[in-house]
């Protein structure tokens, strides 16, 4: 079977891309996208994703690069919410920044060679695992070992390194993968590690936007009105966030991913099909 690497056209959504409904539309999912970010750290992607490709009827792979245009936005403005709240690890987000934007275009180039079933597939598994353990979280605990000397650094390098592969695979923030880390092994809490998560979305989903733009997989045509929406929706969600106690707003991320997961494990073999030959 050979995989038809062929670049798509960048091109606008096609139909009443200017109409009001559309326009509505666009900001709509935007909207619910940021707020979904804001409220999670975890960038909104799989609700743009989503929502994009049952109601706009984008293609997958256009999906996943608007996306991540998308998410630039959603990384910026969550980062500054939650920084005013004290809630952002600069020196984290740094470590963590530098190996996501070495492999963000790289996960963008696998997503477009791939059958998306079995992308998605193996991500909906890896989901539902990170659900179930960050409600276990409580009981877990944290080893000491990974939050001390090198070991936390290194840990911080290998998580940017997977969430930036991921971000750009997926069209995600990466959210799904450093969150998790940072709680899980390295002790964070919550809120700081969802606020370090949307400022580390904004260099490597920028590298992975521009892969997606580049082999285009952007529809610029609607990206203005989902951009507004994502601003005004993340500034609500950041906020809102910090309403909430730690063990809420790990529910709320919990039960997200794990309706994400049984989402995309449901992916027929068919989908994506056109890709293989």
């Amino acid at each position: 079977m050979k995989t038809i690497l062929a670049a798509r056209p960048c091109v606008p959504l096609q139909g009443p891309a200017n109409s009001l409904q559309m326009v509505l539309m666009n900001i709509c999912i935007g909207l619910l996208a940021g707020f979904f970010g804001g409220i999670t750290g975890g960038g909104g992607g799989i609700i743009s994703i989503a929502l994009m490709v049952a109601f706009l009827k984008v293609d997958q792979h256009a999906a996943h690069g608007t996306s991540l245009v998308a998410l630039v936005f959603t990384g910026l403005v969550g980062a500054v919410t939650y920084a005013l709240n004290g809630s952002v690890d600069f020196a984290a987000s740094i470590l963590i920044a530098v190996t996501a934007v070495a492999t963000a275009r790289a996960g963008a180039h696998f997503a477009h060679s791939l059958p998306e079933w079995k992308l998605k597939r193996a991500f909906g598994g890896y989901l539902l695992v990170v659900s179930a353990l960050m409600l276990l979280k409580p009981y877990l605990g944290t080893p000491q070992t990974l939050t001390v000397g090198l070991a936390r650094p290194l840990l911080l390098l290998a998580t940017g390194a997977a969430a930036g592969f991921a971000s750009g695979m997926m069209g995600v923030g990466g959210g799904a993968i450093m969150i998790p880390a940072m709680v899980l092994l390295a002790g964070f809490d919550q809120h700081v590690a969802q606020g370090t998560s949307l400022l580390v979305m904004v260099p490597a989903g920028s590298t992975g936007a521009y892969a997606h733009w580049k082999l285009g997989n952007v529809r610029t045509g609607i990206l203005p009105g989902i951009i507004a929406g994502v601003v005004v929706g993340t500034w609500l969600g950041g906020t809102f966030a910090h309403v909430l106690s730690d063990t809420v707003l790990r529910a709320i991320f919990a039960i997200l991913l794990t309706w994400t997961g049984i989402r995309y494990l449901r992916t027929r073999k068919t989908q994506g099909a056109t890709q293989e030959q």
